[in-house]
């Protein structure tokens, strides 16, 4: 089977050669073509066929090499030491004989005599003898090869063979060269991974260089810092121990200048005593001088009242020293100025004795003189008198009048007379020479004038603190003052001095503060509003104060009493009199502004926090009332027109709101009417108020409009 499986695979061979592919056509036989005659003819095999054959199959070789009878030699022996006889027809005439042995034909000798043994077939092909009668035995059912198919066999095995040991020995080198290959690659590899193993080592020790650089780094950072620190620290102790050294020699500086203080204080001390005890030696000149003149028609009562206000002057500045504190360098001046004037005073009143005696010689030659001529001055009186009155009638049906009604002037007398009273409640507290009481006095001053001194526009809810604190002082509640727990209930008087200092207070505001600054009259108006609804007397109080600093407020122009002097008078009026003379015009006007424009604001601004329902304490119905009390007086020159344009820009828009058309009509009326009285009144160095209500009023009937005034609260002014 092996044999015939060879042959197969023989026979594949051949039909893939380029023989193999010939074309075989049957009609060859029906022509008479011999064209298969080759074919037909008894193959023998070549001699190198037994070699072939040996080393193609291993199985028993054919004992007979004849195509007729091929028998096996069943007793062959497979024994590769001995030799296989083969006898192999090359020819019809000879045979050949080829002894062929595994080990007497090697590979090499095959291999070195393949182009021979091709020769050679191609000569045997040339001599076979194709003829039919060379062998009578029948052919038989399976024939052998051709001898050159077999040839072409064999050498294609030979060739295969030949391929397959190259092949072998390619494949060899080959594996050989693939094992060197992986083995460098292996070994560059390893080499790689050892490189890589030290590329890795070697970043990981720069790593760790790296971190430890960067400890070191911030740990010479962080030393850094410490030192900047302590330097730091030893600049500040170095500052704070000069501050100390700086604080401990301003300090020993006050103790020096505070004993120098106290030297001149006490100094100063000697000096008033000596001052009060001369002023008082004469002061008491002044009594024996007036007692030994009662024979005279002389009046010196103004010069004993004059000396005895100038010893209650110094009497006030040695009192205050009396508290523990020397007398001031202004305290001096005044104790100074009070004995000049006293002795000025004795001078003139010695004087004036002297003149008097002088006059009463004359006055007694002159007196039958008199005598005659005295019922001739009292016809001269009563026709002054009448003429007056007929006057004063008929300035009243013309509308106008040189003094306030008399409902007005009892009012005033009243208001007036009440804060008398209430000053005169409270004397004892201010006369007392209890340090105690003294201490209470003054921080019961502080704590109802320092709150008012802080109303400011900042914002609605410090308003409200300000205004609660009042409050709570005057309903009788403790309130904290100075770092001091005050309350009006520690003495029996002290609701009656906190409400009148209180009310004082909101006064001199308006002089001074809404005088320089306008728009300051709203915040202090409103809480001067508030207290007066819940306090009237405070209320009361304060247009007391107002009307005595401003009797034009009420209105009010003061007549000049009989023996009165100019100064005395101007003071009335509400001029600032002082040693130095009375204050100028411009001042005048300036304070006289600063009130009536408080007074304005007061009387159409209410407390917005107010729980009492009902009309206003002093509502817009005074601030008509005072208009129209002014337009039935006779002008004054500058002191009109000023007071009616700071009446009419602070409240004339409130008015105009209330009054609507009667309000126009009343501006109407100045205009056409009372402008030109004022104008009349006013001389050429007085223009400046005049034109500017002149102004105001045309602005006003021209847009039938009045400008809210400047530095109105509003209502978000409340929620700041």
């Amino acid at each position: 089977m092996a044999t015939e499986s060879l042959r197969w695979e023989t026979l594949e061979a051949l039909k893939n050669s380029p023989k193999g592919k010939l074309k075989f056509n049957p009609d060859w036989l029906e022509k008479g073509e011999d064209i298969l005659a080759g074919c037909k003819e008894v193959t023998s095999l070549s001699p190198l066929s037994g070699a072939i054959l040996k080393r193609l199959s291993p199985g028993p070789l054919l004992r007979n090499c004849s195509l007729g009878s091929p028998i096996r030699d069943t007793s062959f022996s497979t024994s590769e030491d001995v030799p296989i006889p083969t006898s192999i027809p090359f020819s019809p005439h000879h045979t050949i004989t080829s002894p062929v042995s595994q080990s007497t034909t090697p590979l090499a000798t095959i291999e070195n005599d393949e182009k021979a043994s091709e020769d050679k077939l191609e000569s045997s092909n040339s001599t076979v003898n194709t003829s039919s009668g060379l062998s009578s035995t029948p052919t038989p059912a399976i024939s052998l090869f051709s001898p050159r198919t077999t040839q072409m066999a064999g050498c294609i095995r030979i060739c295969e063979e030949i391929h397959r040991t190259k092949a072998k020995a390619e494949l060899s080198l080959r594996q050989e060269l693939q094992e060197r290959l992986v083995a460098k690659f292996a070994n560059r590899e390893s080499e790689q991974l050892k490189r890589f193993e030290e590329f890795m080592e070697l970043k990981q020790r720069q790593e760790y260089q790296s971190m430890r650089d960067m400890m070191e780094k911030e740990t010479q950072e962080t030393l850094g810092r410490q030192e900047k620190l302590k330097e730091e620290h030893r600049h500040r102790m170095k500052i704070l121990n000069l501050r100390l050294r700086e604080a401990e020699q301003q300090r020993l500086r006050e103790a020096e200048l505070e004993k120098q203080r106290q030297v001149e204080g006490r100094e100063r001390l000697r000096a008033l005593n000596a001052i009060q005890e001369e002023v008082l030696q004469l002061n008491q000149l002044l009594e024996p001088a007036s007692s030994s003149l009662t024979g005279l028609t002389l009046d010196h009562t103004f010069y004993i009242t004059r000396g005895n206000q100038l010893c209650s002057q110094v009497s006030e500045v040695v009192r205050t020293t009396a508290e523990g504190q020397f007398p001031s360098v202004e305290d001096m001046t005044v104790a100074e100025r009070a004995l000049q004037e006293m002795r000025s005073l004795l001078r003139a009143m010695q004087e004036e004795i002297a003149q008097t005696q002088e006059r009463k010689k004359k006055e007694q030659e002159e007196e039958e003189d008199r005598k005659k001529h005295a019922e001739h001055q009292a016809l001269q009186e009563e026709q002054k008198k009448s003429a007056a009155l007929s006057a004063k009638e008929k300035n009243r049906k013309q509308g106008l009048q040189t003094t306030a009604e008399d409902s007005t002037l009892k009012w005033y007398k009243e208001l007036q007379d009440m804060a008398s009273h209430c000053a005169q409640s409270f004397e004892d507290l201010n006369n007392t020479k209890d340090m105690q009481t003294k201490k209470l006095r003054m921080e019961l001053q502080k704590a109802a004038t320092i709150p008012v001194s802080q109303i400011s526009s900042i914002s609605g809810s410090q308003l409200k603190e300000i205004f609660d604190k009042i409050n709570k002082l005057l309903s009788g509640r403790p309130i904290m003052s100075g770092g001091k727990t005050v309350s009006t209930s520690q003495d029996h008087h002290g609701l009656e001095f906190v409400s009148y200092k209180l009310a004082e207070k909101f006064v001199k505001q308006g002089e001074e503060e809404v005088a320089s600054h306008h728009e300051a009259a709203f915040p202090i108006a409103v809480v001067a509003s508030g207290i007066w609804e819940q306090h009237p007397k405070v209320g009361d109080l304060i247009l007391a104060h107002l009307h005595k600093k401003c009797p034009y407020a009420v209105p009010h122009y003061p007549p000049m009493k009989d023996g009165s002097s100019m100064e005395e008078y101007q003071k009335i009026l509400g001029y600032r009199v002082e040693d130095s003379g009375v204050e100028g015009q411009d001042s005048f006007l300036k304070r006289m502004s600063g009130m009536i424009r408080l007074y304005a604001a007061i009387i159409q601004l209410r407390w917005p926090h107010s729980n009492k329902q009902g009309p206003d304490p002093h509502g817009l119905n005074h601030g008509w009332r005072w208009l129209a009390q002014m337009l039935n007086m006779e002008p004054l020159a500058d002191v009109t027109a000023t007071l009616l344009f700071d009446f009419l820009e602070v409240c004339g828009n409130a008015l105009m709101k209330q009054y609507q058309g009667q309000f126009w009509k009343l501006l109407q009326f100045i205009k056409e009417e009372y402008f030109p009285r004022i104008e009349a009144v006013t001389s050429t160095g007085q223009m400046g108020s005049v034109t500017r209500l002149k102004q105001f009023l045309e602005n006003a009937l021209r847009n039938k409009q009045i400008n809210p005034p400047k530095g109105q609260l509003t209502s978000a002014f409340w929620r700041s």
